[in-house]
């Protein structure tokens, strides 16, 4: 799960809450370390200025 969907605030209250809470945590970051079929994420490093300006002027069009 990632953390970005958690947008609600939750109360975790007594001990029983608590490491249920404490075990769903502890799980899910024991299956991050093994998954394996993730996709390599595709990036583009911009350096030069007019290209930097040049793709925000793209992304602004595509999402405004």
């Amino acid at each position: 799960m990632a953390t970005s969907s958690i947008t609600k605030n939750f109360v975790v209250s007594g001990q029983k809450q608590a490491e249920i809470f404490a075990n769903a945590i502890e799980e899910s970051y024991q299956e991050s370390l093994t998954r394996t079929n993730s996709a390599p994420i595709k990036y583009r490093e911009l350096k030069d200025p007019i290209e930097i300006k040049n793709f925000m002027e793209k992304w602004k069009e595509t999402h405004e």
